[in-house]
């Protein structure tokens, strides 16, 4: 899972994800998100791992955790290309491999 920054061309509208899901260990983009307006499929024109805004580590030790990713925001199921018309969101979803 990583953070990744979109466009659409058509509506002239950019956004933000932290539900981008790569390759492990490259930023081949395996999903593609739907532009809210237009409803045109995109992958994002930049990827960057989830990192900690304190000690800019993805995988960190920090008492408090300052992610530039807000974990209360609604993930928007109806936009994301891996969970668009199942039961399950890509939030609800858990993977053993996150825990490391």
């Amino acid at each position: 899972q990583k953070y990744g920054y979109y466009h659409c061309k058509a509506c002239n509208i950019r956004w933000e994800s932290a539900y981008v899901w790569c390759v492990q260990g490259t930023n081949k983009v395996y999903f593609r998100q739907f532009c809210r307006t237009c409803q045109k499929s995109y992958n994002p024109y930049r990827v960057e791992d989830i990192t900690c805004q304190s000690c800019k580590q993805t995988r960190c030790t920090c008492p408090v955790k300052m992610r530039h990713v807000d974990p209360k925001r609604p993930h928007r199921q109806d936009l994301c290309g891996r969970c668009r018309g199942k039961r399950l969101s890509c939030d609800s979803t858990f993977s053993f491999k996150y825990i490391i």
